[in-house]
């Protein structure tokens, strides 16, 4: 499988990088602004390619995007370029890393401890899901909740759109591990807005690393 990793410098990303070279023989290509020097670790691997661009090189997108079977990228900033270039290559599947708070899901004390630290969820954000829901490609938006970082806890659990969103925290091993899952199972949450959680935390007032 071919699976293109854009915003690769991403701590996310870099997981899922270690993991996919670790446990299949998938051909990676690694895009990022100056990959070729944050990434240098990889440039004598056979099953990598480093790509120095940003997420508003179209031409550039355009370039690498055949062939690929499947679309990581790190951030839900700027994606439309990249739908663009999915569209004109034929790609179908993407998988984005957004935000919680996107369809103003998230209530309750977390609800409010949430919107006291980061505020309420950009016009350009929501209009960038609204593009990405009406792409027609078959996206997995990932809303995640607050991240940190525990090797080997790749626990999780989802809810849909529509839904309260519920819980404080989730491992980056474990957006990981979802990513991961959602490769291997292509028809799994297509076209779908996914709640991304860590079974326990929909019981906390706000993370526990606070």
């Amino acid at each position: 499988m071919n699976i293109l990793i854009l915003g690769a410098a991403g701590q996310i990303a870099r997981q899922l990088t270690e993991c996919l070279l670790q446990e299949t023989d998938d051909k990676l290509t690694l895009y990022a602004r100056n990959a070729s020097a944050r990434l240098n670790q990889y440039v004598d691997n056979d099953h990598v390619r480093i790509v120095d661009g940003d997420f508003s090189n179209e031409a550039l997108l355009e370039k690498i995007m055949p062939g690929q079977d499947v679309v990581f990228v790190d951030s839900d900033h700027n994606t439309v370029p990249i739908m663009e270039a999915m569209k004109k290559a034929g790609v179908k599947r993407i998988i984005i890393a957004g935000i919680l708070g996107v369809y103003d899901e998230v209530g309750g004390k977390f609800g409010e401890w949430n919107r006291s630290m980061i505020g309420d969820v950009s016009s350009e954000r929501k209009q960038n899901l609204q593009a990405i829901e009406h792409s027609g490609l078959n996206y997995t938006y990932m809303r995640m909740t607050w991240l940190y970082n525990q090797p080997g806890n790749v626990s999780y659990a989802t809810t849909q759109k529509g839904q309260p969103f519920v819980g404080t925290q989730i491992t980056r091993e474990a957006i990981v591990q979802y990513v991961l899952d959602l490769i291997a199972d292509p028809a799994r949450d297509n076209r779908a807005s996914v709640g991304l959680y860590e079974p326990g935390s929909e019981k906390l007032d706000k993370p526990s690393f606070y």
